[in-house]
């Protein structure tokens, strides 16, 4: 059930109908739009959304978020808060996000959480559409994730890149010449259970680690989008325990 709603500028939320075998939505379905097409320099956006006591909340996008060529030196900014009550459950599920040649990005993604919720998350990154020819050789990335649990920092992850990304993203201690990459977190009380199934679906560029009670997480690398898929969705589908968002297969 819907609480509140609030809108503005050019983000837009679909509230698409789920059709479930026993005739019941388990989850409200959130898909996150932006009308402008895309973040270029000096465009911000806001995203806030909260998962009340003993709900659960599904959020996507669209389509693949893209940072355009920024003409100055401004930075679009791309910020998300997100909380849960207890016994909340919340997937931020959103799809790719493409970093053209030229971008300037700073994006943040804060969460609160409850000791009894479970907050499932993917953050798939492109670095340049390699079937165009793309290759991301001036921009600036900023990335940060923060995760706090019963107000205590649970986890906190930070990515930047200046410059020629495609020189740093070819250095072996870096990605090895990838120019695609995911996030994968899962922190819930029993996160531990997933680990090993969870290996067993990733490729050999790809890491996962439970880092301490209650939180696995994972980092893959690829050539590219397509084959960043190919892992990246069965893995996500299994922790997820249920098949993606729609938005996801189209």
């Amino acid at each position: 059930m819907l609480d509140d709603l609030r809108l503005s500028g050019s983000s837009r939320v679909l509230f698409p109908n789920a059709n479930y075998p026993n005739g019941r939505t388990t989850a409200l379905q959130a898909v996150l739009l932006n009308t402008a097409g895309g973040i270029t320099g000096g465009d911000q956006f806001d995203v806030s959304a909260h998962a009340g006591e003993g709900s659960h909340l599904t959020l996507t996008t669209q389509a693949a978020e893209r940072a355009y060529r920024s003409i100055d030196v401004r930075t679009g900014r791309l910020d998300s808060k997100l909380s849960l009550a207890a016994g909340a459950r919340m997937d931020w599920l959103p799809q790719e996000t493409i970093l053209f040649d030229g971008a300037a990005l700073s994006r943040s993604l804060t969460v609160d959480m409850h000791s009894t919720s479970r907050f499932l998350m993917v953050e798939p990154m492109i670095f340049g559409r390699t079937a165009m020819g793309e290759t991301v050789q001036a921009a600036e990335l900023f990335d940060k994730i923060t995760i706090k649990r019963d107000g205590h920092l649970l986890f906190a992850d930070r990515v930047k890149l200046s410059g020629n990304v495609q020189k740093h993203l070819n250095r072996t201690a870096i990605a090895g010449g990838a120019r695609a990459m995911a996030t994968l977190l899962l922190a819930a009380p029993d996160a531990d259970r997933y680990l090993n199934t969870l290996r067993s679906h990733l490729p050999q560029t790809a890491g996962a680690s439970l880092i301490r009670d209650g939180l696995l997480f994972a980092r893959i690398l690829a050539e590219d989008s397509y084959t960043l898929r190919q892992s990246l969705i069965p893995a996500l589908t299994y922790l997820n325990g249920a098949d993606l968002p729609r938005t996801w297969m189209l």
